[in-house]
C-alpha cells in the first residue's frame, strides 16, 4: 500500500466486501454475517486499521462512551467499582472515560461541561452531588445520569445505593445486643446522602433499644479527619465502648489510633464496625465487623438503568436500593446467638 492511513475503504477491497460491511463489522450490536466479519477482521488485522471511534460518533451522533465521574480514590471501594463498571460498560459495547471531581459544586460542573464536550451517551457520578441546574442541562443534552452509590432528590436522575439506613439500623442492633451501652459515631462528610441515611438508620436502631448516641465525631470520609475524630472521641475517661465508622477507609484508621496510640484493645476495650466490606476488612490485622456493599449487584443494576435510559431518554428515573448484609468478624464483640 501506499503511504498513509489506512481507511475502512481499504480494508473492504481486501477483504472483497463492502465499505458498509465494514463499518457494521465494527459497529457494537450491528447485523453482520459470521463469514463477513472474519473475512473483514483479517484484513484489518493484515492491513493494520483500527476503526476511528470519534470520527464514527460525529456521523452518527453516538459516541458509545460513558463518562464515569468519581471524587474518591483513596477508599478501597471506587477502585473496585470503577473496575467493575468499566468491565460491565465495555462487555455492552461501551467505552469509558473517567474523570476526577471534588466535592465543590462548580468543580463538578465544570467536570460535566467537559464530559458533555466528548458527546458521551451517558454519565455515571460515583459519590458525586450534582445540582438540580446540573441535572437539567444534561437532561437537555439528552445525556441520563445515574447516581452510583449516592442519592439525591432530583427530577429525571436515577440512582443506585446500598440500603445505608437498614445497615446503620442493624449495626445499632448488632451492638447494643453485644451489652455495648456507651455508643459512638464517626461520621463522614454530611453533605453525603450515605452518610445521612447510615446515620439516620444508627440512631433509629439505637432508639428502638431505648439508647441515645454516646457521642459523635466528623471524620469527613477522610483517614486524617478519622484520626483526629477518633482522639477527640477517645480523650476523656467518659469514652465509648463500641463504635460505628461511617465507611471502611475510616474505620482502619481509628482502629490503628485506638490500638497503638491509645493503647486500647479492640475488641475488649472498644467493638469497631464499618460500612462497605473492602478487601482489607478481611485482612487478618484488622477483621473488621461491617456491613458490605454488594458492588457487583450494585453496578449490574447501575449499568441496566443507564441503557434503559439510554434507550429510552423519557422513562422515569429509577432509585434502586440494593439490599447489604451484615460481615460479622473480630473487630466488635458477638452477641451469644446473634441473628439480624
Amino acid at each position: 500500500m501506499r503511504g498513509g492511513q489506512v481507511t475502512a475503504s481499504d480494508v473492504a477491497r481486501q477483504a472483497g466486501v463492502s465499505r458498509s460491511a465494514v463499518s457494521r463489522t465494527f459497529t457494537p450490536g450491528a447485523p453482520v454475517s459470521d463469514a463477513t466479519a472474519q473475512k473483514v477482521r483479517a484484513a484489518a488485522a493484515a492491513l493494520g486499521y483500527r476503526p476511528n471511534a470519534l470520527a464514527r460518533s460525529l456521523i452518527t451522533g453516538q459516541s458509545r462512551i460513558v463518562g464515569l465521574v468519581v471524587a474518591y480514590l483513596e477508599n478501597f471501594f471506587y477502585p473496585q467499582a470503577l473496575e467493575k463498571l468499566s468491565n460491565a460498560l465495555q462487555a455492552q459495547g461501551y467505552h469509558v472515560l473517567v474523570f476526577l471531581a471534588s466535592q465543590d459544586r462548580g468543580h463538578i460542573d465544570d467536570v460535566v461541561d467537559e464530559i458533555l464536550d466528548y458527546q458521551v451517551a451517558g454519565i455515571i457520578a460515583a459519590s458525586v452531588a450534582m445540582t438540580s441546574d446540573l441535572a437539567v442541562r444534561c437532561r437537555a443534552a439528552g445525556v441520563p445520569v445515574v447516581l452510583f452509590n449516592r442519592g439525591q432528590d432530583i427530577d429525571g436522575v436515577a440512582s443506585v445505593t446500598s440500603d445505608n439506613a437498614e445497615g446503620g439500623r442493624v449495626l445499632a442492633r448488632f451492638l447494643a445486643a453485644g451489652g455495648h451501652r456507651r455508643i459512638g459515631h464517626i461520621a463522614g462528610w454530611d453533605g453525603a446522602s450515605t452518610q445521612r441515611d447510615r446515620e439516620a438508620g444508627f440512631r433509629a436502631g439505637l432508639a428502638e433499644v431505648g439508647l441515645d448516641l454516646f457521642a459523635r465525631e466528623a471524620g469527613e470520609f477522610n483517614a486524617d479527619e478519622a484520626r483526629r475524630a477518633a482522639r477527640a472521641m477517645f480523650a476523656g475517661q467518659a469514652r465509648p465502648d463500641a463504635v460505628f465508622v461511617a465507611n471502611d477507609h475510616m474505620a482502619f484508621a481509628v482502629m490503628d489510633v485506638l490500638r497503638f496510640e491509645l493503647g486500647l484493645s479492640v475488641p475488649d476495650d472498644v467493638s469497631v464496625v464499618g460500612f462497605d466490606d473492602v478487601p482489607p476488612a478481611g485482612w487478618p490485622a484488622y477483621a473488621l465487623t461491617t456491613i458490605r456493599q454488594r458492588a457487583n449487584a450494585m453496578v449490574e443494576r447501575t449499568v441496566e438503568i443507564l441503557l434503559q435510559q439510554i434507550a429510552a431518554p423519557t422513562a422515569p428515573a429509577t432509585r434502586a436500593i440494593i439490599d447489604a448484609p451484615l460481615i460479622i468478624r473480630r473487630s466488635a464483640r458477638i452477641p451469644e446467638g446473634w441473628t439480624q
